[in-house]
């Protein structure tokens, strides 16, 4: 509707600043005119009459066999797919390793027999390095080296195709990030790809440096695993979702609380289960996101599009 539209421009999406994005959509929703906003997030008064607010976003252990079971198959380690390592077997880890210590130890017998005495052993010191710093990357994400062993094989989408599937990746995002009241920072088409790309404060109502409550690392579990997701239920299977895992990382790192490892898969997994839910109970509006990015509209198209439509 034009009136939505209208009410979208105003808002200054432009600046990225998150008071003035929050401030606006808020006093939109608490006249009626928005809905949608914060909507994943919007606390209700709890139950006995004492007014306790608490959060619509409440974590709780997903198991895989759960978070299989609760997205109809869809959501699987496989599907998932981060870094692609289920198309990369054991033995493509291992024949690369033996490549980079062969090459490397070939270099450095080379560099000592044809070059000068000091550069030659200067170089031999720095190539005996790289076995270790690859063996380093490999045991702490192997996703990067599973990345790189497809990448040599010609193996990824181009063209229109990978452009449908960032839009769809960034659609998701936007709309869960939208759902559960995340402001803006920015939003610039890639010179790469020719797709918008949408980035989120990560803390309340400013980007603070400082930690992160178990309200901000809820709803930022779920933005982080939305791309991903959203891969899945158009193509069965994601391409990748290292960056969101990492950002996700260090917003673990932030939290107010510690969260050990088994709390941080239990976070991912229930992430993953409740942005799945998002995008499926709001799939048409889904859909006219993913139209958006592909035609590279505004902030404030985007958020029209979400509150303007019906599911």
């Amino acid at each position: 509707p034009t009136e939505i539209q209208t009410l979208a421009k105003s808002i200054d999406f432009e600046s990225g600043d998150a008071a003035s994005q929050s401030t606006a959509l808020d006093s939109l929703v608490s006249s009626g005119q928005f809905s949608l906003w914060k909507s994943a997030v919007r606390r209700t008064t709890s139950s006995g009459g004492n007014n306790a607010m608490m959060s619509l976003l409440q974590p709780f252990p997903v198991s895989l066999p759960n978070l299989e079971s609760r997205t109809n198959g869809q959501i699987t380690p496989e599907s998932l797919n981060i870094g692609g390592q289920s198309d990369v077997k054991f033995e493509d880890f291992r024949d690369l390793t033996v490549a980079v210590v062969l090459g490397s130890s070939l270099l450095a017998v080379l560099s000592l027999a044809f070059l000068p005495p000091n550069l030659g052993a200067s170089l031999s010191y720095l190539l005996a390095l790289i076995p270790i710093a690859f063996i380093g990357v490999g045991s702490t994400a192997p996703g990067l080296i599973a990345g790189a062993i497809q990448m040599g094989r010609g193996g990824k989408e181009e063209g229109e195709a990978l452009r449908e599937r960032i839009c769809r990746h960034e659609a998701g995002h936007f709309l869960c990030g939208y759902l559960c009241g995340l402001p803006v920072k920015g939003y610039e088409v890639n010179g790469d790809t020719g797709v918008a790309c949408v980035e989120f404060h990560t803390g309340g109502n400013a980007d603070s440096k400082g930690e992160l409550s178990n309200d901000d690392i809820a709803a930022l579990a779920v933005v982080a695993m939305s791309g991903s997701v959203a891969e899945i239920m158009a193509y069965g299977k994601a391409s990748g979702g290292e960056n969101d895992l990492l950002e996700l990382q260090n917003c673990f790192r932030r939290s107010e609380e510690f969260i050990g490892a088994a709390k941080q898969q239990d976070l991912t997994r229930w992430g993953a289960l409740t942005s799945y839910n998002l995008i499926r109970n709001n799939f048409k509006r889904y859909e006219g996101l993913v139209e958006a990015f592909k035609e590279k509209r505004s902030l404030a198209e985007c958020v029209a599009i979400i509150e303007g439509s019906t599911c």
